[in-house]
């Protein structure tokens, strides 16, 4: 059963997966000790995840090592990946992988070796009678093992990813919240300017003139008394002559007031958007489902 990396199984598996598991960072599990991060993954013929390449600098700098993906748990909410039972002592008696290893089957028995010894830290918790019965059901599998017939359904507890515990899926979904916000659409301004025009008003005006009306009396020829003819020269009457003018002034006058005020007219708006939910997808691979319940 040949291996490859993702990658070379399905250059487009960005697509496929929706994220990339590539540089996850990788804990020991129930802690927020972090170990190392994601650097590749592995997958058989038919792109069913085996290993995950994880460099373990922050134990052991340098060093790559293939964890197999029963041995994992993914958070994708905190983007984390959790290794389930494995010790430091644990990951340096690992196998180192490099670029150029061959994934081959006694490759993978060393990996597998290095998983199947019980760790120093759940031994810690069993007692002698435990721990013996424990290696010897260890040593049992190994020994039934076949190179020939070999499948990783027969060690689900390295690549069933559901073998050590349940599993919770989260199932979200989007939905509209209505808010307002308060913007600025729009600026009037008010003031005032100065317009001129040439006005016209009428004024009656009175103006003086001299009149000077020669007449015959009607005693004209008539002989005056001696005397009365006074001939004199440089006699002058002077009389005043006088005219109105147009005395026009500007004077100021309230003309009419302007008032301004906001008014605010209201009305509903629609607004459209898409929104996504998740629905639960089971495939029970032809295995009746002994209990389900909808929701709890």
């Amino acid at each position: 059963m040949p291996l490859q990396k993702i990658s070379e199984f399905d250059p487009e598996y960005h697509n496929t997966l929706g994220k990339d598991i590539k540089g996850m960072g990788v804990y020991v599990q129930g802690t927020d000790e972090k170990i190392g991060t994601v650097s590749d993954a592995v997958v058989d013929d038919q792109g069913a995840f085996r290993y995950l390449i994880v460099e373990l600098g922050f134990w052991i700098f340098g060093k790559k090592v293939l964890l197999p993906i029963g041995k994992s748990r993914i958070d994708s909410t905190a983007d984390r990946l959790y290794v389930i039972g494995m010790t430091r002592e644990q990951a340096e008696k690992l196998p180192e992988y490099h670029e150029h290893t061959p994934l081959d089957y006694d490759y993978e028995e060393q990996v597998r070796g290095g998983y199947r010894t019980p760790s120093v830290e759940s031994s810690a918790s069993l007692d002698a009678t435990s721990v013996a019965a424990v290696a010897s059901t260890a040593g049992r599998t190994t020994s039934s093992l076949d190179r020939n017939n070999y499948s990783y359904e027969q060690e689900p507890d390295l690549y069933d990813v559901g073998a050590h515990e349940d599993q919770t899926f989260k199932l979200y979904g989007e939905r509209l919240v209505a808010n307002k916000q308060r913007r600025k659409t729009g600026e009037v301004a008010i003031g005032k300017h100065v317009e001129t025009e040439t006005a016209r008003v009428s004024v009656p005006v009175e103006k003086e003139r001299i009149v000077i009306e020669r007449v015959t009396p009607t005693d004209a020829g008539k002989v005056v008394s001696p005397g009365t003819a006074n001939f004199r020269e440089g006699e002058v009457v002077h009389m005043e002559l006088y005219e109105e003018v147009a005395d026009v002034q500007k004077e100021a006058f309230l003309r009419e007031e302007v008032r301004v005020q906001k008014v605010v007219d209201q009305e509903t708006v629609e607004v459209q958007e898409t929104i996504r939910r998740e629905e639960l997808d089971v495939d029970t691979d032809k295995t009746p489902i002994v209990n389900k319940t909808d929701r709890i």
